[in-house]
């Protein structure tokens, strides 16, 4: 109950207190309210600047008429606004002045004194609030201005990186066309340097054909000449057998005429001139052609026996000791008795099938070509080449063989079964075959898969060894020791393990061009420690650096067609006596990737080195301290400029070891080149320089 008699209490005295204290204030704040008006239409208020722009009220705020002020409660801190409060129990009341030194623009009509003694019109609360709402109100707006600003400014930003990204997008698309373009290029200059070389090869095939024909032509007339003369001879030794005869005839007669006439009966055939003998019907046909009479014709047209014994289909010729019937499209393995032949050619032909026996009247054959025939290893005899002792060549190239074929002679040295179907290759397919030295079997379906671990186990006497265009994904297991040269090109080879040559100590040649291998999939220790690994192919396959780990031994390296961009710094170092070939031609090396440690230990030693189609833009460093390079290839790069050491060493004595220099199709101006730059080529003429690009 004391309770709310004391809240009411308090009510009343709120209520009548509070009317009188409004109206003692409000003509003080019309007063004042007035005054701010005439001061913002002078663009002189507090809140605005003379230019019209908003800043922030600096103003003082002081205690009021009921409340003492004490010395060090008031103080200004860069117009910012500072609170004193007074004990909690009085009641608060302040007056807000503006600081004349804060604000030095306020004019001097203002109701504010200027002397701190003088008399204060305190504000109410209300009026405060207001003020602060407004340095509020300005503060956000500033802080929106500024926002947006930043906004524009982001947005600009951006607008500006896009515009970047667009232009760097442009120029890579731009560089991705020209690369193509230059691909595209190198292809079909690659393209066209190999179709020359294979029209070259084939010019250089006909004209060897054409001087083997030659040859054989002068061969033939050579011997139908010393025919004629051996013929010639015989006639003219028959010619006085029988003139002797006559004159003994004669003399006979002269005898008989004297004696019994009995005696003459025997002796009446003497009286006939003998016979002048023939040569063999193969050798006169030879001879005299359409010249012989029509009874000889008549015998060319039967299979021709001679006292060799043996018979010859229409279209072969047998010369010497070799029998020819090459693309006379025999159907049939032709029947021969011709104890002394030694070579038999049927390439060429249409025969399927190889009879028992079919070489019972040859038995001395040294070379057979089954070349471009139909053969299947089904219709030739298990043992048709059992009893040729002497054999030494067999060519079975171009048929359509699924497996080696068994008992083969031991006498053997040489076997080519390429571009056939052979799906497989046993621990017996090359049983007793201890005296072969080449071995031929490209172009089959010949895989790690179907080939044994023991196939070449008896091959002891192997040196050539030819598996290109097959299925292998690893390189076949049990190599034999004696091995010389293995080719690999055109299958499929992923790694190179590390025992896969540990047995093949001699090997001098690899060849695995055309694969898929890179740098990674090398075992360390695969070929580094091979004292006789002279000569490497690893062109068209997929690396992006120079292996590591190459043989110690190494002279030839080949690693055209690949994605290589860089050549690691001391590469080459642990070779002895060091590389002396090196082609990178067609790979993706730039300014960046070849090192001042690239060609370590190769300066000494290194004879030609190819360096064409790539993306140099300078020549690489090191080339100028190599004392003993003879052909150098920069051509078809990016080459701008020459220095005078980059290519010759200005200290080098008068011995200038360079015999050639290619630079044609970089970026160069000729004309700008020092003619010290090319001091130690041994001729000019053997610079190439013409023509250039266009430069970009």
């Amino acid at each position: 109950m004391r309770w709310w008699l004391l809240g009411a209490g308090l009510g009343l005295l709120l209520v009548l207190t509070v009317p009188d204290v409004q109206a003692g204030r409000r003509p003080r704040d019309h007063e004042g309210g007035s005054r701010r008006g005439k001061r913002k239409r002078d663009g002189r208020g507090s809140g605005r600047t003379r230019e019209g722009r908003s800043r922030p009220l600096k103003i003082r705020l002081v205690p009021g008429p009921n409340i003492p002020e004490k010395p060090g409660q008031t103080h200004r801190t860069g117009g910012f606004l500072n609170f004193y409060r007074n004990v909690p129990e009085q009641q608060s009341s302040y007056s807000v002045i503006p600081d004349p030194e804060l604000s030095p623009d306020l004019s001097g009509d203002s109701p504010v004194p200027s002397d701190p003694s003088e008399a204060v019109i305190p504000l109410t609360q209300e009026e405060i609030q207001r003020i602060l709402w407004r340095e509020e109100e300005e503060h956000r707006e500033e802080e929106e201005r500024l926002r947006k600003k930043e906004e524009a400014r982001k947005k600009r930003r951006k607008e500006r990186k896009e515009r970047e990204e667009k232009q760097r997008k442009l120029v890579e698309e731009r560089r991705r066309e020209e690369e193509e373009a230059l691909r595209l290029q190198v292809e079909r200059e690659e393209e066209e340097w190999r179709r020359q070389i294979e029209e070259a090869e084939d010019r250089r095939r006909q004209e060897e054909e054409r001087r083997i024909q030659e040859e054989e032509e002068r061969r033939q007339r050579e011997k139908e000449r010393k025919l004629e003369e051996e013929r010639r001879r015989q006639e003219e030794i028959e010619r006085e057998k029988f003139l002797e005869e006559e004159e003994r005839q004669e003399e006979e007669e002269e005898v008989w005429l004297r004696g019994d006439v009995f005696q003459m009966t025997p002796k009446e055939p003497d009286l006939l001139p003998a016979p002048i003998p023939t040569p063999p019907a193969a050798t006169e046909e030879e001879l005299t052609g359409a010249e012989e009479e029509e009874e000889e014709e008549e015998e060319e047209e039967e299979p021709v026996m001679g006292s060799r014994g043996g018979g010859l289909p229409p279209g072969c010729s047998i010369s010497d000791v070799t029998v020819t019937c090459e693309n006379i499209k025999l159907t049939y393995f032709p029947p021969l008795r011709i104890p002394e032949l030694k070579s038999l050619s049927l390439e060429g032909n249409n025969i399927s099938s190889i009879p028992a026996g079919a070489f019972n009247g040859i038995p001395n054959l040294e070379w057979i070509n089954l070349k471009k025939n139909k053969l299947t290893s089904a219709a030739i005899d298990a043992n048709v080449f059992k009893g040729l002792k002497m054999l030494k060549r067999l060519y079975m190239d171009e048929n359509l063989l699924d497996s080696v074929p068994p008992d083969l002679p031991s006498s053997l040295q040489e076997l080519k079964i390429s571009e056939n179907k052979l799906r497989g290759i046993d621990e017996n397919s090359f049983q007793d075959l201890s005296s072969l030295v080449i071995l031929e079997l490209e172009g089959n379906l010949l895989s790690e898969g179907n080939v044994d671990p023991w196939a070449f186990a008896s091959l002891t006497q192997l040196l050539y060894l030819r598996l290109g265009r097959n299925y292998f994904r690893t390189v076949p297991q049990g190599l034999p020791r004696s091995l010389l040269e293995l080719y690999l090109e055109n299958n499929l080879i992923e790694e190179i393990s590390e025992t896969v040559f540990n047995q093949t100590q001699n090997l001098n040649v690899v060849s695995l061009r055309h694969n898929k291998l890179d740098e990674t999939r090398i075992a360390p220790m695969a070929w580094f420690d091979h004292r006789n690994l002279e000569s490497i192919d690893l062109s068209h396959n997929e690396f992006y650096l120079v292996p590591s780990f190459l043989p110690k031994s190494l002279v030839h390296l080949v690693l055209v067609g690949n994605n290589i961009e860089r050549i690691p710094g001391y590469v080459f170092a642990h070779m002895d006596p060091g590389l002396e070939f090196l082609f990178l031609s067609f790979n993706k090396l730039d300014g960046e990737g070849i090192e001042p440690e690239s060609f370590f230990g190769a300066y000494h030693s290194m004879t030609e080195m190819c360096l064409d189609h790539n993306q140099l833009i300078y020549v690489p460093v090191g080339i100028s301290e190599m004392t003993n390079l003879h052909f150098l290839r920069l051509d078809n790069n990016n080459i701008r400029s020459i220095s005078d050491e980059s290519i010759c060493d200005p200290n080098q004595g008068e011995e200038t070891p360079l015999v050639a220099l290619r630079m044609e199709n970089n970026y160069l101006d000729p004309q700008k080149i020092s003619p010290s730059a090319f001091s130690c080529v041994r001729a000019a003429s053997s610079v190439v320089l013409k023509p250039q690009k266009n430069k970009r």
